[in-house]
């Protein structure tokens, strides 16, 4: 029973670890999305002459493209 458990909460971490670490498997498929609109993903914010259309790695940065 004790390995059972064991088992389940490295699992557990190992999943969380992959789905919401800063490289993890949705920060990646948000910047693939944001590539896809053809647009870029900024640390600190978008510049004058872009605009945000979305955001990257669960909201930390932005994903901006030049304003149309």
């Amino acid at each position: 029973k004790n390995i059972l458990e064991s088992s389940f909460s490295l699992l557990f971490l190992l999943l969380v670890s992959i789905l919401y670490g800063e490289s993890g498997l949705l920060s990646r498929i948000s910047s693939m999305i944001c590539k896809v609109r053809q647009g870029k993903c900024r640390v600190i914010g978008c510049t004058s002459k872009e605009e945000k259309i979305g955001t990257c790695s669960l909201g930390r940065r932005k994903c901006c493209r030049k304003k149309k």
